[in-house]
């Protein structure tokens, strides 16, 4: 694809290259993920790497809507599919161990959670949420592996390029470390999913767009934009209360994405452009819980503005190719 052609790019009737139209390409159909707890922690909760957790970070470890934790996981599986069954009658799957690292454990362990949800009927592949520093070579050998017989992608959160935040939400892994965790995943062709954060506390709006901007010359092959959600007993609450905390406004949220998507490569998957928490653990911005109106602004903005992902992109530093 041409960045810099002055005709609309759309994936459907959309003007990003949204998730839900590349399921469809790929499998002919709709396809969900399934959100799974499989009863991981965090080495930046053990002690490990630190303590404490991102200060963002739920105490399910971003897992809000997962499966149950106490339940084992085909029991989780089979309910939240059923769930998601009731928006998309006739769909496959996508086991998505979500909650917590999912990489945080020896391989044999990794194994026997991975292996039972591939075996369940539908399940097309697996997306897993994990850590920079929680990729050791034996894991991603493993990893290599189930790529090769499966639809797989390693989601990992980067949040911000800055440093001086990543101080401030206690990632406790460098810039550095990421970069070089995609390499070691795409190495064996590994689809690899960064996740943003827009919102991070101190940051403006041109550090986001820097943020945007790094991940767009990696070579990873989705992004997950999300919105910052303050949630209640998350240390970020103290932050908030310090006065470190803004929230954004839904019109500069929905700008920044409209920005960032621009600066995109076309064949990067848009896995989100934003998120909803649990409406009682939320402080805010509560303007966040009208998802289906924010992600109708965004349609609306790139087509007021009549542009879409990719527009500004230029091929200097492309992302990696699926």
């Amino acid at each position: 694809m041409n960045a810099l052609t002055t005709e609309p790019l759309l994936w459907g009737d959309k003007r990003f290259h949204t998730w839900n139209y590349e399921m469809r390409r790929q499998f002919g159909e709709k396809v969900f993920k399934v959100m799974l707890d499989a009863g991981f922690t965090c080495p930046n909760r053990d002690g490990k790497i630190a303590t404490g957790g991102c200060t963002f970070c739920s105490a399910r470890g971003s897992g809000d809507f997962a499966g149950r934790r106490r339940d084992d996981l085909v029991t989780q599986f089979n309910t939240i599919r059923d769930r998601q069954h009731q928006k998309w009658p006739d769909a496959k799957y996508i086991g998505y161990f979500q909650a917590y690292t999912n990489t945080y454990a020896p391989v044999d362990e990794l194994r026997e959670y991975y292996e039972v949800i591939l075996q369940q009927p539908g399940v097309v592949g697996l997306s897993i949420a994990t850590r920079p520093d929680c990729l050791p070579d034996d894991v991603v050998e493993y990893l290599a592996e189930l790529n090769e017989r499966t639809y797989l992608w390693v989601e990992m959160g980067l949040q911000t390029i800055h440093e001086s935040t990543s101080t401030l939400i206690n990632r406790a892994h460098d810039t550095q470390c990421y970069t070089e965790a995609v390499a070691k995943l795409r190495k064996h062709n590994i689809r690899t999913c960064a996740h943003i954060i827009y919102g991070l506390p101190q940051e403006t709006d041109d550090m986001m767009i820097e943020t945007g901007k790094a991940v767009a010359a990696m070579d990873v092959q989705g992004i997950k934009i999300h919105l910052l959600h303050l949630m209640r007993k998350t240390p970020m609450v103290k932050q908030y209360e310090a006065g470190l905390l803004r929230f954004l406004e839904q019109d500069e949220y929905i700008k920044l994405i409209v920005d960032t998507l621009e600066l995109l490569p076309p064949e990067m998957i848009v896995h989100r452009l934003t998120g909803d928490a649990p409406r009682d653990l939320l402080i805010g911005p509560m303007w966040s819980l009208k998802k289906w109106e924010v992600l109708n602004a965004i349609d609306a903005e790139l087509k007021r503005r009549d542009t879409w992902q990719g527009k500004l992109w230029t091929p200097a530093s492309p992302a990696g190719q699926l």
